[in-house]
């Protein structure tokens, strides 16, 4: 892994580091993994297998034989196109779920340091700077309030027609930031060496041109 150069960028849910790091990927030519797809697939996978999502053994299992396909924008799960289906709101408090488990994160390790290829991999999601890729050359942790991201999380949703309650979803990302950062293995906080982004009062356009001048300021130092 450490020949590839790899970019991650870690953030609580609904801050924006998905659109980012896509972002990102797309104007230094990188490939790009969202790990939180993993574990959404994950979930929505032991959801139509009526599988409880805190049943470690059977979810890890399940996670290790995912048939999963990322065919550019398209996840696909079975051979049938998810890509929507992952991005519901119960398959995201599923995801936070399994993601506690020791047993499924390290069934979907391996998944994930194959995504570093070259010419290099921008990867987004709560360990990917402190575990996954912890030789990353350029880590960022990107976060928002709470409030700024509620309001993004009512967007997305409104725009693909669902109902969305601005209290219950601002009360649910507290909730999840709190479960994050609680469990044992791999819990959501900012490392060391890994450089703050507030995107609060910041447009997509703006963080990811600062991600990029802090990489190009690597390369060049």
């Amino acid at each position: 892994m450490s020949l590839v150069p790899v970019i991650t960028i870690d953030g609580p849910s609904a801050s924006g580091k998905g659109t980012v790091a896509q972002r990102v990927a797309a104007a230094l030519g990188f490939h790009y993994l969202d790990s939180g797809a993993l574990y959404r697939l994950t979930a929505l996978a032991a959801e139509r297998r009526d599988l409880r999502w805190r049943d470690e053994v059977d979810v890890a299992r399940l996670a290790g034989e995912l048939d999963v396909e990322f065919d550019g924008a398209a996840i696909l799960l079975d051979g049938e196109n998810v890509t929507e289906a992952i991005r519901g709101e119960s398959v995201g408090i599923g995801a936070s779920i399994v993601a506690a488990l020791p047993a499924v994160r390290t069934a979907l390790l391996a998944r994930q340091h194959a995504f570093a290829r070259a010419p290099g991999l921008v990867a987004d999601g709560r360990d990917m700077g402190s575990v996954v890729f912890p030789d990353a050359r350029l880590k960022v942790f990107l976060t928002a309030s709470a409030q700024a991201r509620a309001e993004r999380r009512c967007k997305q949703l409104r725009e693909r027609g669902e109902p969305a309650d601005l209290a219950a979803i601002a009360a649910d990302l507290e909730s999840r930031d709190a479960r994050d950062r609680a469990r044992a293995v791999a819990p959501l906080q900012q490392w060391p060496d890994a450089l703050l982004l507030d995107t609060t009062g910041m447009g997509i356009d703006e963080a990811v041109d600062q991600v990029c001048r802090w990489w190009e300021s690597l390369l060049n130092a």
